[in-house]
């Protein structure tokens, strides 16, 4: 045993470190365990036979650990150090798992759906290889620190040395980006990705400006609401409107057979009269950012979340004009856009065959529906917001009967397959979502005695399933890649729908061949239900623009 000058003994096997030292020794750590897709992107296409490459190495070495050092010297202050090392470490272990093993990369986007998600959507990333890398990368480094033994200093002394080895690592950090800015200045501005990979400052910077993102949204003042109305042809409709949007899950276009992939995810839909719309573009690659901005007026084109944020989205304008709006829902909530409107949630049952361990198939949401058409009547606007195709746990998405492809990737552990079984697994969950909209189909022509009945299915974003590395969704929008933002887009409209709006078919087949977006909802959908309102373009009404009587530009004449 060994003293300490306040009495108390200490074990002698202990290493004994200033808190510099210990500080330099996990910013090192940090540096070379936990960034390996960094060092990836940096070093990417260099020859390791020059001698620049080392000196570019070195350089970027010692650039990164100053930095680091930086960062942790100045939040590590006394009494708080070891607490701050250790998150810093257990933090770093579990970005860097998330980045090496889906290729992601922790910017605000990639935050607000971490914050946002419910449990049984995080238990599902939880897997052995995430426990083996916290405890290699942040436990066992961690209980170094733990052990550590700090050399005390008075305060006036600690704050001298930290404030003097701070300056000295800032001013090496400079030297040394200096000497690679040649290298590193195309880097960053070629490779925008680059700077979300710096873990775990990431999540450290991501998660401040999302929860400041989210500060700012609840305290800001709405802006007033619109004055919204019903159009003359809506109020003296014959037959009220019964629209069905099924807002679909991490479903991409690639995928869907209606649009000419190569295996049968479409057997039910096929043989409906629908409408595809093949080249439709989502407004982000998340369902924090799609779907706020595919329910507002500004779409992609004007993409401004805090403005999002404060208007109102198309069903609170069209429950004020005198829509009955019912939003069901089999996921992680609304994410604001149906503030206000009546909401059933089904995610929470637990009915045999259909939910099970707080999960449903997505035709939990088709119960009861009879009872969304009781009563006097009137136009009823009903969105469903699907599980769908979430991953990774994609063999979850779909009953037993729907393991059509196989053989299918039956854990939440993506690497543990192989891209053939995730792909089956992807596209069963698919043909599950396609069984559902037939499903509804059917519902809605039972309803067509009393209602001209429509529906309109669209995804909220992609998915990547191991192209160019990538797996999931959320890459920024700049650089995502097609798989995550092009979505399907299907539509069925019951015969009395068309006629009584004179909408002209073939000239919707004929739209639906070109570019549409998810920018083209609010205004197609409010125009369709007869809701003025000055926030509508009729430019961007995919109805408007196939009235078979060039003159109706609102419900259509009855």
């Amino acid at each position: 045993m060994s003293s300490r000058t306040d009495g108390r003994c200490t074990p002698s096997w202990r290493p004994a470190l200033t808190s510099e030292a210990l500080i330099f020794l996990v910013a090192a750590f940090l540096v070379c365990a936990d960034n390996l897709p960094l060092w990836r992107a940096a070093l990417e296409g260099r020859d390791w036979t020059h001698a620049t490459t080392w000196a570019y190495v070195c350089g970027v070495l010692v650039l990164l650990v100053a930095a680091y050092y930086v960062l942790l010297a100045v939040c590590a202050v006394r009494g708080l150090m070891k607490p701050v090392l250790i998150a810093a470490l257990l933090v770093g272990a579990v970005v860097a798992y998330y980045i090496g093993r889906y290729n992601i990369v922790f910017d605000v986007t990639m935050m607000s759906n971490v914050l946002n998600t419910d449990r049984h959507e995080a238990f599902e990333l939880i897997d052995a290889g995430l426990l083996a890398a916290v405890f290699v990368g942040g436990v066992i480094p961690g209980a170094f620190v733990v052990i550590a033994r700090v050399k005390q200093r008075s305060w006036g002394r600690a704050l001298g040395v930290r404030v003097i080895t701070v300056a000295v690592a800032t001013i090496v950090a400079t030297a040394a980006l200096l000497s690679v800015f040649q290298d590193v200045a195309p880097l960053m501005r070629t490779r925008h990705e680059v700077r979300h990979l710096l873990t775990p400052f990431n999540l450290f910077s991501a998660g401040v400006r999302s929860l400041w993102g989210n500060f700012s949204a609840a305290t800001a003042q709405p802006d007033p609401p619109v004055a919204v109305s019903r159009s003359a042809a809506a109020a003296s409709a014959i037959r009220p409107t019964f629209l069905v949007l099924v807002v679909g899950e991490t479903a991409r276009a690639a995928n869907f057979s209606l649009n000419g992939y190569e295996r049968d995810t479409n057997p039910e839909l096929s043989k409906l009269d629908v409408i595809n719309f093949s080249r439709t573009r989502a407004c982000g690659t998340s369902t924090e950012v799609s779907l706020p901005c595919m329910f507002s007026p500004f779409g992609r084109r004007a993409y401004d979340q805090a403005r999002i944020a404060r208007h109102e989205s198309f069903l609170q304008q069209a429950s004020r004009a005198g829509v009955r709006v019912v939003w069901r829902d089999n996921q992680s909530g609304c994410k604001g856009v149906c503030a206000g409107i009546e909401v059933q949630r089904f995610d929470q049952l637990e009915l045999p065959g259909v939910c099970a361990s707080g999960r449903c198939f997505d035709e939990v949401m088709l119960r009861d529906f009879d009872t969304l058409t009781r009563g006097p009547g009137g136009d009823v606007l009903l969105v469903l917001h699907q599980i769908g195709n979430h991953g990774p746990a994609y063999f979850r998405r779909y009953p037993p009967q729907f393991k059509h492809f196989e053989p299918a990737c039956e854990t939440d552990a993506l690497h543990n397959c192989t891209h053939q079984e995730i792909l089956n697994a992807y596209d069963n969950a698919l043909r599950y979502t396609d069984h559902f909209l037939a499903q509804l189909v059917a519902l809605l022509q039972t309803q067509r005695e009393r209602y001209d009945v429509a529906l309109i299915y669209v995804s909220d974003h992609g998915e990547s399933l191991g192209e160019k590395g990538l797996y999931l969704h959320g890459m920024p929008y700049a650089i995502a890649p097609k798989e995550q933002l092009e979505v399907p887009m299907v539509w069925w409209l019951s015969p009395e729908f068309a006629q009584h709006r004179n909408i002209d078919i073939d000239c919707l087949r004929s739209l639906a061949r070109g570019a549409t977006s998810h920018d083209h909802l609010f205004h197609s959908i409010t125009g369709v239900l007869g809701v003025q309102t000055p926030d509508r373009d009729e430019t961007l009404d995919l109805f408007a623009a196939c009235r078979a009587d060039a003159a109706v530009r609102s419900i259509g004449a009855r």
